[in-house]
């Protein structure tokens, strides 16, 4: 169906692919495996047309072809289902769906056609969603259905998915991949970029691996494979996966939160929260994205006033802007790093102050102390394992994994008493995920206290030492993490309930 031959491409000071080859066969599902940074993106975007490569062919269907920009690339056939949904809330799902390819009627789109096509596809692919409906009432499952059938409109025979899973529950991803197996059954070729290897071997044919902008395997088989000797492949060396040390020395209260709620548009976003995190402690909450989360982080790190609020920190009530919770001793990882952790467009070097910059360490009478900056900088890169050119090069040049190191580095080594941490290896390598779940396992050992809010399960499970579930903003469960499997969390955070033997949802 498609085949990349020795296809290059170099950055400045980079390079993203060395002489990379790629096949895809019909009606198969080929999974891109690979660190951050190792060229997957990079490789799917010269396939789609977004970036030109500097050298190397691309043949489809047989013929040669020169993809020159997406447009042409979903002319061809080729859709990518972007890690970030390219979606209009205020549309409808059709009207997302038909965008730019609308069948006109005269001068005017044509609606009963479009609504015609539309329904038959979603009946074909039972997606059981309303076209009708506005994007932004759907969960995040169904938006990203939502994206599939925007690559079937425009009769795409191969799709290429781009980390699909990263928000979803186990219940959505199992949905997921039952629709993927039924399209690769009608002769779709789907890529799939992910750093999830549970998945990986659950629906690939065929399990491709890059490394450093090198293809060094093509052509493994799930069956021929474990998930560990994946991960080496990936990194280059012996991963600890799935990291589990339970905490040995839980003491004092660190954090209590009392009677916290939040209304917008005269709705609760979070109702009547109130719980406690001891020092020595990892508090996991787990919920499905868009169900209070982003309001309870940004009530819990001075981001926004709440209705109602009472919170104390060591014994202390702490209230005001950002800039008192971080003097407080509240230390924060953004759940999105790149538009509200990082200025990507500035340096390492800067961004590792960013929010401590007025401190006496970096600044004396307003003006900024460079030669202890540059310190700080190369300390943090060495401690962090940042890779980098140097401090002075621009954030948005790294990889999402660094990218995310340098918040950690920036948020641990100010030394808070409470770290929030909200999806900290969202979009990371296993690499990167077995590095910063040791440091938020080493910081709850000596004596710090992590709220860690996470949708990935996995995650939520290996970490916390007591999970919450939150479900429309109230919480719904309190738990250890053996108390209830995968599949009976994933369904409380879907706002069902488990019977009191712990067995099925109800």
């Amino acid at each position: 169906m498609l085949e990349m031959k020795n296809i290059t491409k170099t950055f400045p000071g980079t390079v993203a692919l060395n002489n990379v080859n790629f096949t895809l066969k019909k009606g198969e599902i080929v999974s891109l495996l690979g660190e951050n940074g190792a060229g997957k993106t990079t490789l799917m975007k010269v396939l789609y047309g977004m970036i030109q490569p500097d050298s190397g062919e691309i043949y489809y269907k047989g013929q040669k072809v020169h993809m020159n920009k997406p447009l042409y690339a979903i002319n061809m056939g080729i859709c990518m289902v972007h890690q970030h949904f390219m979606l209009v809330p205020a549309f409808t799902v059709m009207e997302n769906i038909i965008v730019g390819n609308e069948p006109k009627n005269g001068l005017f789109v044509d609606e009963k056609k479009s609504q015609e096509n539309i329904k038959k596809l979603i009946e074909d692919f039972d997606f059981n969603i309303d076209p009708n409906i506005k994007v932004e009432r759907l969960s995040v499952g169904e938006q990203q259905r939502v994206e599939i059938l925007k690559a079937l409109y425009r009769q795409a025979e191969v799709i290429i998915l781009d980390e699909p899973t990263a928000v979803l529950t186990p219940h959505e991803v199992d949905a997921l991949f039952i629709i993927l197996k039924k399209l690769c059954e009608q002769g779709k070729s789907i890529v799939i970029i992910t750093h999830k290897l549970k998945e990986t071997m659950a629906i690939a044919d065929r399990i491709n691996v890059l490394r450093d902008g090198v293809m060094i395997h093509n052509n493994i088989g799930p069956k021929e494979v474990t998930i560990e000797k994946l991960s080496e492949m990936m990194v280059g060396r012996h991963v600890e996966l799935g990291v589990k040390r339970r905490a040995k020395n839980i003491t004092d209260i660190c954090l209590e939160v009392k009677n916290l709620n939040i209304k917008e548009d005269n709705k609760y976003k979070i109702k009547d929260i109130n719980f406690q995190i001891r020092k020595g402690e990892i508090l996991g909450i787990a919920g499905i994205e868009g169900n209070g989360q982003t309001q309870l982080l940004e009530a819990l790190t001075g981001l926004r006033v709440p209705d109602t609020m009472e919170l104390i920190l060591n014994g202390k009530q702490v209230s005001g802007d950002v800039s008192n919770f971080l003097r407080s001793g509240i230390g924060h990882i953004p759940e999105d790093r790149l538009s509200m952790g990082l200025v990507s467009e500035m340096s390492v070097k800067d961004n590792l102050i960013l929010g401590y910059h007025r401190e006496s360490n970096f600044t004396n009478k307003g003006i900024l102390l460079n030669k202890k900056i540059l310190d700080y900088a190369n300390k943090s890169k060495e401690s962090y394992l940042i890779k980098t050119p140097t401090v002075d090069t621009t954030v948005k040049s790294l990889s999402g994994g660094n990218q995310q190191k340098i918040i950690i580095a920036r948020t641990f080594s100010h030394d808070p008493d409470l770290i929030i941490a909200a999806h900290p290896t969202r979009g990371v390598d296993v690499g990167a995920m077995e590095y910063i779940h040791t440091k938020l396992l080493d910081l709850r050992d000596e004596g710090k206290a992590v709220l860690l809010i996470s949708a990935d399960l996995d995650e939520v499970r290996a970490l916390s030492d007591r999970i919450l579930v939150l479900y429309e903003g109230e919480i719904v469960s309190e738990s250890m993490p053996e108390e209830y499997t995968e599949v009976q969390l994933g369904l409380l955070m879907t706002g069902s309930s488990i019977d009191s033997t712990k067995g099925e949802g109800k």
